[in-house]
């Protein structure tokens, strides 16, 4: 497993859905009610972003570095040990605003594990909560989609993936619920939330109940098809190429 690419996914896919979360957790929305502050990451050979907390809502601001809260990583190890739960410490700025980092953004991302690393002693109680569950798949994906971008960006097999598509825009989601667009350009993968016109070629799960089935292996895309769960439009050949990229992706959030 590539560390950088294991970044770029903890960066631009798992944290990214802090802001997700604090729109559909009641507890997540709570911390951030009354919060004013950008948080910054900058990790080495992975990129920079913004976590925006303004008006009770939270937003993800991809390639920025411009925040009162700012957190340098000296290497992709190093901030993949922030993400995992491991004892680090960031290199900050602004001593005055470390109490977020140390209290209510360490309540999130708990808030975030509840969520997509459910305990497994607890996980069939858990998911027995219809709004659990919901929002256990809506989080899964989306990390799932945007880590496709980061795989097919990074990853060595993932590159040579991503080499062989052409040109074009991928709509993926649940129906519904998410909504996701790749668009592949000179074999770089860029990831959206929302919809656009005209995609060449779309992926769609038909509830969240079949999305959560396949994303943590309980069933398999060709038997969706089957039940007329999931459903693909467009060129076979793109959508041959994102499902390899998809188990690149299952590998890295094994």
């Amino acid at each position: 497993m590539d560390n950088i690419t294991k970044a770029k996914i903890n960066l631009f896919a798992i944290l990214r859905n802090l802001e997700d979360l604090c729109e559909m957790d009641p507890e997540a929305k709570e911390l951030i009610k009354d919060q004013n502050i950008t948080v910054g990451f900058s990790v080495p050979e992975v990129g920079k972003a913004v976590l925006q907390f303004k008006d009770g809502k939270c937003t993800f601001i991809p390639n920025s570095f411009k925040a009162s809260l700012q957190l340098w990583f000296t290497s992709a190890e190093h901030f993949n040990k922030l993400i995992d739960g491991e004892k680090t410490i960031p290199i900050f700025c602004n001593v005055f605003k470390v109490g977020f980092l140390l209290n209510t953004f360490t309540k999130l991302a708990d808030r975030l594990s509840y969520y997509l690393q459910p305990a497994p002693d607890k996980a069939a109680e858990l998911f027995a909560d219809p709004e659990y569950f919901r929002v256990n798949t809506i989080l899964t994906a989306y990390t799932a989609f945007f880590a496709i971008a980061c795989v097919g960006n990074s990853d060595r097999v993932g590159k040579i993936i991503a080499k062989r598509m052409p040109d074009c825009v991928l709509l993926a989601g649940v129906e519904g619920e998410v909504e996701i667009n790749l668009t592949i350009k000179d074999h770089k993968l860029e990831a959206a939330k929302g919809s656009v016109e005209a995609p060449h070629a779309q992926m769609v799960f038909a509830d969240i109940d079949f999305a959560h089935r396949l994303l943590t292996g309980e069933t398999s895309s060709f038997a969706g098809m089957g039940e007329g769960k999931f459903e693909v439009k467009g060129a076979v050949d793109i959508l041959e190429q994102m499902s390899k990229l998809l188990d690149l992706v299952s590998v890295y959030l094994a």
